[in-house]
């Protein structure tokens, strides 16, 4: 049966009790932390702006969430990364090369 499920492109049991799995998973890993949606929502914001400084990612596809490990609550960023950014430095530089000098004053 799990063959033609995966022909007809049907999702099998098990992937959707993955799915309820982590999704109890990052209500349980928020519930610990106490960290709200909005919380969380908060810092993606604040996450997206400080990383689009230096590299440019697509924004849409970024995901935040809470995870739940032995070693304690992990706040866990998905940030796809399109290109890096040139240096701020960099480019100055290499503005002042390319401007002409000023005649003396006399």
């Amino acid at each position: 049966m799990d063959f033609w499920s995966r022909i007809f492109g049907r999702p099998s049991q098990k992937d959707s009790a993955d799915v309820a799995k982590q999704r109890l998973q990052l209500v349980l890993a928020q519930d610990r932390t106490n960290i709200s949606p909005e919380t969380l929502n908060l810092l993606k914001d604040e996450m997206i702006a400080v990383i689009s400084r230096r590299v440019e990612i697509d924004q849409v596809n970024v995901h935040v969430s809470m995870t739940h490990t032995p070693q304690g609550e992990r706040l866990v960023a998905n940030i796809p990364v399109i290109r890096a950014r040139a240096p701020a430095r960099a480019t100055a530089e290499r503005a002042k090369r390319t401007r002409t000098p000023r005649p003396a004053r006399a």
